[in-house]
């Protein structure tokens, strides 16, 4: 199985007429992914990569049927404003792809997402990979390298990095093994599924027998995993990578979500938190796979 997304799942891509939605939607598409529609306000009645164009959420799922999942290519102060179109006409699963979401409107979606059952993945995601059934967003690049670089296993990546998700999957995939569900939550402060709650779906994954997750400074995401870990929660193997070492209070580490502030969210606290709670924290990236190959007994 997989988490999110499988090739079952049927894909809307608004802003699908602009740059980024026809480069992505080409990449999906020659994945495998079931992209059924488009949506850009004007463009109805056009088609990108054979796929149909309508103005709006509620006209494609009118003429293509129910649609599962949204990945929104529109910018950052008209990403609350799609989103909340396609939650309400009924997607269950949206991807935020833009940075620089304001954080008011972050938080509108979270709401109105939480009253009608929705979930969202992101801002500022690369998106999510289900190795050999389906991707949402923009990881792997093409679809050529997509396949040779992620391979179906029992390994499930969660990343608050984009460039470091595809790094720690590649790596996992060189050392023989492959991956459940690759999920870059989001490098933001507010992301509407962060670490604890896509451990929670590895946790009810039965392809996943190992998580392993990229952490960094910044918010109480890692902590609260340990946490878990604790209360029984999540009680498969956690191997965790924490970036942001050297950083101080006050510190700006890449992402908008990478900051430390008070006694949580540092580097020191994390890893404290996690090893307490028994998760195996490598010193190196490159570590990783040799410690997912131990835990695996391979």
């Amino acid at each position: 199985m997989a988490i999110l997304i499988d090739e079952n799942t049927r894909v809307l891509v608004q802003g699908i007429t602009g740059r980024e939605g026809r480069t992505r939607t080409r990449l999906m598409k020659e994945y495998g992914t079931k992209v059924v529609a488009g949506v850009t306000p004007g463009k109805g009645g056009q088609e990108v990569e054979g796929i149909p164009v309508y103005d709006t959420v509620f006209e494609a799922w009118e003429k293509e049927g129910p649609i599962d999942a949204s990945a929104i290519f529109v910018p950052a102060p008209l990403v609350k404003e799609a989103a909340l179109e396609a939650i309400e006409a009924g997607i269950k699963l949206l991807l935020l792809v833009p940075d620089r979401v304001p954080i008011h409107d972050v938080l509108e979606i979270h709401a109105y997402a939480r009253e009608k059952g929705a979930k969202f993945i992101g801002p500022n995601t690369l998106g999510i990979l289900s190795p050999g059934k389906a991707v949402m967003g923009m990881i792997g690049g093409r679809a050529k390298s997509a396949r040779e670089w992620f391979k179906p296993g029992p390994v499930g990546v969660s990343s608050r990095s984009g460039g470091i998700t595809s790094a720690i999957s590649y790596y996992i995939s060189q050392a023989g093994l492959g991956q459940s569900t690759i999920v870059h939550v989001g490098g933001d402060a507010v992301v509407g599924l962060p670490h604890p709650e896509i451990m929670k779906l590895f946790e009810k994954d039965p392809q996943t027998e190992v998580i392993v997750m990229f952490g960094e400074i910044g918010t109480s995401q890692e902590e609260r995993v340990a946490e878990l870990i604790k209360k029984g929660e999540l009680t498969k193997p956690l191997v965790a990578f924490i970036g942001g070492k050297a950083a101080q209070k006050g510190t700006r580490f890449s992402h908008a979500g990478a900051i430390v502030e008070g006694n949580r969210g540092s580097w020191e606290s994390k890893v404290t938190a996690l090893k307490e709670a028994g998760a195996i924290v490598v010193d190196k990236i490159t570590d990783i796979p040799e410690a997912v190959k131990k835990v695996l007994g391979k």
